[in-house]
């Protein structure tokens, strides 16, 4: 039998949180990165080279449709999806990006009262308006609680509450287990979780030992044998990383740091191209988030070789998280990395992996 999360809020194998040493504003904005590492956007920002739907033609287009006022393909996207819980968080998320997209679906809850469809996108909106300082977060948790209040069943509204939290405390591992409750193997509300967890006692510099590790372990080795969860220590260790580089104790440069060539990480990356190799699931909305945590972590280690077949798999499709680590420009990190990896092949490489939609607008950023 597996051993109980060491994030358990009764205190039994927690360690003490400690408290971030920043400002709610800094904090906020690390959060939104944080929260999906897909996209950090606001209307200001120059379009990246990427959608966030990612290999979701689908989502794309519905997305794009939404973005004009549009929702029917976004009502029947949805509809498809069911209770396909890790497509239906990460469809909901992306449609909830855009900068009308409260309004959108608020219009369409007042076309459909009491659509849940319609009351958990609002309510990820709402979230991601409050994660670009467009409102507090409090409005954004009201919304989320009636959305799970709508839709009982579905973990996405308290998926939305764990993207509002800003630390691994007691409240974010309740929400956390509401998640679990739903979903057991949620992907994103993993990823989130471990992200927050490791900002513990970052301050202090490097641990060993650090709780992160061991929930990144202990959750990849309760969930199938064939789960995407066995790449989140991985993640664990990217994100660790990024804890401690933006406090001085590790390098800006990932590709320097030590942290990626201790035994630890040796044998994290060892199983996660392993299982890569045996179990890559194709059909995963989140595969490719997966995969650019793994070539990160291939590339930092010192193996190109490894990292150029997951850029060859990877193709177009960047994530800002982790190329982004810690203050980094991600498409400049990722296509250099892509290029050192593949030498004279890396500039073409991603031709054949990358998808066109053929939605107009579809990968723009508002």
């Amino acid at each position: 039998m597996p051993p109980p999360p060491p994030l358990s809020p009764s205190g039994s194998r927690e360690r003490p949180a400690a408290t971030v040493d920043t400002t709610f504003a800094e904090t906020m904005s690390v959060q939104a990165a944080l929260a999906d590492p897909l996209l950090t956007e606001s209307p200001l920002t120059v379009p990246p080279p990427t959608d966030p739907a990612l290999d979701d033609a689908e989502l794309a287009c519905a997305r794009a449709a939404l973005a004009q006022g549009r929702r029917q393909a976004a009502r029947s996207l949805l509809a498809r999806t069911g209770d396909d819980w890790d497509r239906r968080g990460h469809r909901i998320t992306v449609l909830a990006l855009g900068p009308y997209a409260a309004a959108h679906a608020h219009a369409w809850l007042l076309a459909e009262p009491g659509c849940a469809d319609a009351a958990v996108l609002l309510a990820l909106a709402h979230v991601r308006r409050a994660l670009r300082g467009k409102e507090t977060p409090a409005t954004a948790r009201a919304a989320c609680r009636t959305a799970a209040e709508a839709a009982p069943a579905d973990p996405t509204p308290w998926l939305g509450l764990l993207m509002l939290e800003r630390e691994g405390t007691a409240d974010a591992v309740r929400i956390f287990e509401e998640v679990r409750a739903r979903h057991r193997d949620h992907h994103h509300a993993h990823h989130l979780m471990v992200a927050l967890l490791a900002e513990r006692r970052a301050d202090a510099g490097p641990d060993q030992l650090h709780e992160v590790y061991d929930f990144a372990s202990w959750a990849a080795e309760q969930a199938p044998a064939d789960s995407p969860l066995a790449i989140l220590p991985i993640v664990a260790h990217a994100e660790r990383y990024r804890a401690l580089a933006v406090r001085g104790h590790a390098p800006a440069d990932p590709t320097t740091a030590r942290h990626w060539r201790d035994h630890r990480a040796a044998d994290v990356m060892k199983a996660a191209f392993d299982w890569w190799l045996e179990w890559e699931h194709d059909g995963h909305p989140r595969l490719l988030v997966d995969l650019n945590f793994l070539a990160h972590a291939k590339f930092c280690e010192g193996r190109p070789a490894e990292a150029a077949a997951l850029f060859r798999r990877i193709g177009d499709h960047v994530t800002p998280a982790p190329w982004s680590y810690p203050d980094r420009d991600p498409y400049a990190a990722f296509h250099a990395a892509r290029t050192a990896a593949l030498g004279r092949e890396g500039s073409g490489s991603g031709s054949s992996s990358g998808s066109s939609s053929g939605c107009s607008g579809s990968g723009s950023v508002k």
